[in-house]
């Protein structure tokens, strides 16, 4: 199966967030990559709640909520509400992180569980067999446009080979620097979804760039079949 093509709204025009999300979506991405920021666990401040619920009305697609904030286990019900499918808490973040997973799921969504690019995937080993998904940041979070930290990629081929060694069902993740340009090797990993940012919304034609990663992913997946 191709890995899915997760369009980050952080690097969107906000002025027109509901028109360029349905481009997105009609570029065949598979879900929508939501970044939150709260100016405390990352510099930057983005979106909420609030954002995320018009979002929800302007797409089918499932609404991946990435929260990049303190005390995270606060606003797990206020994203839900809002109309998120998926939730993923930092390891670096979450005081009390099996509760919050298990506060995730038990509201019937997603719990995803993401590593900064410096954490070692060691620290996984308690929650794994908790989570529907990882998230490997590929760059340093709370900002776009940075450049993909080449030794992440490690990291997804060794979490790849942890997963189908357990049996896991886990999936896994991968955001920051993802462009055109590496998207193969990204996707080489065996990582199930793929964040991109600016490499989309950043374009003159965003459906157009989002069909064309779309399909390069799904000519890698044949290509392994």
């Amino acid at each position: 199966m191709a890995a899915a093509l997760a369009p980050s709204v952080l690097s969107a025009d906000f002025a027109r967030l509901g028109e360029q999300v349905r481009e997105v979506e009609a570029g065949g991405a598979g879900l929508i990559h939501v970044d939150v920021m709260d100016g405390h666990f990352v510099n930057n401040i983005t979106l909420g709640p609030v954002v995320t619920a018009a979002i929800r009305k302007s797409t089918n697609l499932p609404l991946d909520c990435h929260l990049m904030i303190e005390n995270p286990e606060r606003y797990v019900d206020a994203f839900i509400d809002a109309g998120a499918e998926m939730i993923s808490v930092h390891m670096e973040a979450a005081r009390h992180l099996h509760g919050t997973v298990q506060a995730i799921r038990k509201r019937g969504a997603k719990a995803g569980v993401v590593l900064n690019p410096a954490t070692p995937l060691s620290a996984l080993h308690d929650i794994l067999p908790d989570v529907d998904f990882v998230l490997l940041m590929s760059v340093n979070p709370g900002f776009g446009g940075q450049s993909l930290i080449r030794p992440v990629l490690d990291k997804a081929r060794q979490l790849r080979a942890l997963v189908d060694r357990d049996r896991l069902n886990c999936r896994i993740e991968i955001d920051g620097g993802v462009t055109e340009e590496n998207l193969q090797e990204v996707a080489s990993t065996g990582v199930d979804m793929i964040v991109s940012g600016s490499a989309i919304f950043g374009t003159d034609d965003i459906r157009a760039t989002t069909e064309r990663m779309v399909r390069m992913l799904a000519v890698m997946a044949e290509d392994r079949a």
